[in-house]
């Protein structure tokens, strides 16, 4: 079964220095239809104004994954942590037992447009931990390249859940394929471009979710970019 969650149908919000959009129910956004998918439980998709920011704030038992689309964003927690956040930089953050945070666009004159991931954790009070990985857009072309998975395999981020994500760009005209194995679940998130799910289209912002079917095929006449999560 697919279902497509439409751009426009998310929760939005327009706070000046930060547009906001909410796939899953999140702060000031409430949709009981739409608390989470599997493990996977917040992707916001914001653009952050240039030399704005959030400031420092705690979390506890979460995944939290940002996957920057454009321009920069400045990380700094309470684990001593600081680093500068680029396109196909992939950043997780294990909240765990609780960590403090900010996140802060640098740039005086460019906004930064990213999504933060929330991913439930396999168990609480983990102890908190931080990674950071850049996967090249030639990494990312053509194909689907995993980014993040629970053992860290295939040199991807690891995360604390039995969850996977790739990150794709698709040329136009290309097709590629994702096999569902067993009983597991899928959620496509678009994040540039058009692209073609099983026949179905579906634009950026666009979430596609996807439970009992076994092969995805994923196509574009036009250049697009996706992240693919792999749910158990």
């Amino acid at each position: 079964m697919i279902t497509i969650r439409k751009s426009e149908e998310r929760g939005h919000f327009d706070f000046g220095w930060l547009d906001t959009y909410h796939t899953f129910s999140f702060d000031q956004y409430y949709d009981p239809a739409h608390m989470h998918f599997r493990s996977l439980r917040v992707i916001n998709e914001d653009r952050v104004a240039p030399g704005k920011g959030f400031p420092t704030h705690s979390h506890r038992d979460m995944e939290i994954i940002t996957y920057i689309l454009s321009g920069a964003l400045e990380h700094r927690d309470s684990m001593g942590n600081g680093s500068v956040i680029r396109p196909g930089d992939v950043q997780r953050m294990s909240a765990g037992t609780g960590v403090a945070h900010s996140e802060f666009n640098p740039s005086e004159s460019e906004g930064v447009h990213l999504l933060q991931i929330w991913i439930m954790p396999r168990a609480r009070n983990l102890p908190p931990s931080y990674e950071q990985k850049n996967f090249t857009e030639d990494e990312r072309r053509g194909r689907l390249r995993l980014v993040a998975s629970e053992d860290g395999r295939d040199g991807s981020v690891t995360i604390q859940q039995d969850a996977r994500i790739y990150a794709g760009i698709l040329i136009p005209g290309s097709n590629l394929e994702h096999h569902v194995i067993g009983d597991r679940h899928a959620w496509i998130q678009v994040t540039r471009g058009t692209l073609k799910v099983n026949g179905h289209s579906v634009n950026q912002g666009d979430g596609v979710r996807v439970s009992n079917e076994r092969l995805l095929q994923l196509a574009s006449d036009d250049a697009a970019e996706m992240l693919l999560f792999d749910l158990a």
